[in-house]
């Protein structure tokens, strides 16, 4: 892994993804303290950075692989990546859904020819079943956050914000999967000078903070988070990249969320998820610590059900 691979990912994914924008408020830098620059991948396609993984995923397999198709399993918006993504590449996208899941991202999954496949909304039964449809059709299985393709392609948000903002301090990201943080953190080390990344955690389910007090991967008893996208844990692709490159994780409670969202819409006018709003939350908290510095905040997407807000 190097900084030329991580170019040749970026170059790869263009034709496929949006450049989007990085957005200031002036009343929000006053609010932090600090001057910040939200990368809104709320703007990519699909509505989340995971597009820029998902592509990078596919684009990777062989011609013989993309025949056969690929599968995942997700209940949001990688489930939505791969569908997209598979869909403008002609290749055959299996998804793995729990029966729960809204139905406004089975409706988005289907709007993009992806084949859904429901299970129990456990994670044992959502890896059986992704594991038959693997043995079954030979589709290859596409992890939302612990791949390394995944990851340098989730890379090049950060690469994106660094060309345009050379001088950012730190990068902030929210911590779900580990996917974005860590594929954020080997652009910070290949591409900046010195800008340290930090990660957002909700409290209620802050695994990875204690996964990098105890060395090890911990799981999350409790998922009573408003932030739904950052209820999964690390994987073994992304923890050692965290633990290598990434500065510390910030938690943040749930109150802390929800108002840091509710801004970000008030202010800025753009809509936001509530895992988005966790690394502001973060800055917000620790204003000492980020005062008078430039900071770059990865809006990670804006996929939201807006009949049931949590404000």
């Amino acid at each position: 892994m190097n900084k030329q691979t991580l170019i040749e990912v970026h170059n790869r994914i263009k034709p496929f993804i949006h450049k989007t924008p990085v957005l200031t408020s002036q009343l929000l830098n006053e609010k932090a303290g600090c001057n910040l620059f939200f990368k809104c991948e709320n703007f990519q396609k699909m509505g989340a950075f995971k597009m820029r993984g998902a592509a990078n995923a596919i684009l990777s397999l062989s011609e013989e692989e993309r025949q056969r198709g690929v599968v995942t399993h997700s209940s949001g918006n990688f489930a939505q990546a791969v569908s997209l993504a598979a869909q403008k590449l002609g290749v055959k996208a299996y998804i793995v859904m729990p029966e729960n899941a809204p139905q406004v991202k089975k409706d988005g999954v289907r709007t993009y020819e992806g084949e859904i496949i429901e299970c129990e909304s456990t994670p044992q039964a959502r890896e059986a079943t992704a594991n038959s449809i693997k043995e079954e059709k030979g589709a290859t299985f596409l992890h939302p956050s612990n791949q390394d393709e995944v990851i340098y392609g989730n890379s090049t948000a950060a690469i994106e914000l660094l060309a345009e903002q050379p001088n950012l301090d730190v990068i902030l990201t929210p911590v779900g999967g580990g996917g974005l943080i860590a594929g954020t953190a080997l652009a910070a080390h290949y591409f900046s000078n010195n800008c340290k990344v930090i990660g957002g955690e909700p409290m209620e389910a802050d695994d990875a903070y204690r996964s990098l007090i105890s060395g090890k991967i911990e799981t999350n008893e409790s998922f009573h988070t408003v932030a739904d996208g950052l209820r999964t844990n690390l994987g073994d692709r992304n923890f050692p990249i965290i633990q290598k490159y990434v500065d510390r994780i910030i938690r943040v409670e749930e109150d802390e969320i929800i108002s840091a969202m509710k801004l970000i819409w008030e202010r800025m006018k753009i809509i936001i998820e509530p895992s988005c709003a966790v690394p502001f939350a973060a800055v917000l908290k620790n204003k000492e610590e980020f005062k008078n510095k430039n900071i770059g905040i990865i809006l990670s997407g804006g996929n939201v059900d807006v009949t049931n807000l949590p404000f």
